[in-house]
């Protein structure tokens, strides 16, 4: 056995009792988002040019399936732009396993967001107020890997975050939720299951595969954008 100094010894025990502290806290937390939010998220099922059902054919570093928020209203959906901007048919999947058709009422390229709409009733998530602080715990439900909803979670780990080249505009929340291809269009919820962000990059020189430095598009922009494209339904803004 290793010889470690009292001093050491006792910072170590120290740093475990509060890990262990921390856990039910932590597991309460995540519990308590995905009860809330995830009645508002859904997998988004684009069907591709020259393919005729979903899974095939998405351009490369896009994964074939992606995710989606119920907003604002019933039956109003934003989801992220590179997931369904060359999409022939789009349908979308609700936690319950239930599929619908949705139609794809505009696109705007510029911030990466969509925004489809489903004939069936949905649950509008609660937005957050404010933006959560710096540190702030949150997690990402979302359709990492197609493999259906999913929930997992970290911090914000920067706000703000803009001038980073994947959109002309950008106003992004940095964290070290672990988010994967596929989860792009999800959504980034607070302690209570509010939503702060909508899941948009993962920043990586190697692959698409999470790298703890991932950028969820903020509400602020969502919603200013949103209403552009309300205005302009029907349309591809840039």
């Amino acid at each position: 056995m290793q010889f470690i100094p009292a001093v050491l010894r006792t910072l170590c025990l120290g740093i475990l009792t509060l890990a262990i502290a921390a856990t039910p806290a932590q597991t309460e937390h995540a519990e308590t988002a995905w009860q809330v939010a995830s009645p508002s998220v859904v997998t988004v099922q684009p069907t591709w040019p020259g393919y005729q059902r979903p899974g095939f054919g998405a351009p490369a570093g896009t994964a074939p399936e992606g995710s989606g928020v119920a907003i604002l209203e019933s039956g109003l959906i934003v989801t992220a732009a590179h997931v369904v901007a060359r999409a022939t048919e789009v349908a979308v999947r609700d936690h319950q396993g239930n599929r619908v058709e949705a139609e794809i009422l505009a696109v705007d390229i510029a911030s990466d967001l969509a925004l489809l709409k489903v004939a069936t009733q949905t649950l509008p998530i609660t937005i957050a107020a404010d933006r959560p602080a710096t540190g702030a715990h949150v997690c990402a439900i979302a359709n990492a890997f197609g493999l259906d909803l999913s929930i997992t979670c970290g911090i914000v780990s920067a706000n703000a975050r803009s001038g980073i080249g994947f959109n002309p505009i950008e106003d992004f929340i940095q964290t070290d939720t672990a988010v994967n291809p596929g989860a792009s269009g999800g959504a980034l919820v607070d302690e209570q299951g509010r939503l702060v962000g909508l899941l948009s990059a993962i920043f990586t020189k190697e692959s698409d595969a999470n790298a703890g430095v991932n950028f969820a598009v903020s509400t602020e922009l969502l919603l200013r954008r949103v209403e552009l494209m309300r205005e302009t339904e029907g349309s591809k803004t840039q």
